[in-house]
């Protein structure tokens, strides 16, 4: 998989030095210049991670990773920030639900050590979620097959504690072979 990163910030020149900071990582990067312009990118394609600026004119950092949280939850974001009072880090940090938060200027290998952490949770939570919807669909497969064969989920053990295993008769095979599509 492809990670896309999206940076967001009003000067050419920070895009430019995220850009160079990054430009050995195995990522796409993006970029663009307004909070406007970063919601435009996230309806044209998904991102892995979001790092934006606070002060932008028009729509700033807290807004833009508030209104990005809500449309694309599964992205992680990052806020980069000149000015840190206390009312906008609670306002951004809570609204847009930041992963990490830096002032500027910001240390480079810092800032890239806290992409690639962001990726790494990322896949994590990506494989969290495919094997959550492995065991719904495993879950649901047992209860139908309960359902049709009860008590075919019971283990027992015998004295020696080794697993009993029933049989089952040839019909209950092939029914159980035409059902579930098995070999």
């Amino acid at each position: 998989m492809t990670h896309r990163i999206l940076l967001v910030d009003d000067e050419p020149n920070v895009l430019a030095a995220l850009e160079r900071a990054l430009i050995d990582e195995p990522w796409e990067i993006f970029t663009a210049q307004s909070g406007e312009a970063g919601l435009e990118a996230l309806a044209e394609r998904s991102f892995t991670v979001i790092v934006s600026d606070e002060r932008m004119p028009g729509m700033g950092g807290a807004e833009f990773l508030s209104r990005a949280r809500a449309l694309y939850p599964d992205t992680l974001r990052i806020l980069l920030t000149g000015q840190a009072s206390l009312e906008s880090t609670m306002k951004a940090v809570n609204g847009g639900e930041i992963y990490r938060f830096f002032l500027k200027p910001w240390d480079e290998m810092t800032v890239v050590l806290a992409l690639r952490s962001a990726v790494e949770k990322s896949e994590l939570e990506e494989e969290n979620r495919r094997l959550l919807r492995t065991v719904k669909r495993q879950s649901s497969e047992l209860k139908a097959l309960e359902k049709s064969f009860p008590g075919i989920s019971d283990l027992r053990k015998d004295d020696s504690g080794a697993y009993v295993l029933e049989e089952i008769s040839d019909d209950e095979a092939a029914e159980l072979i035409a059902k579930y599509g098995l070999p």
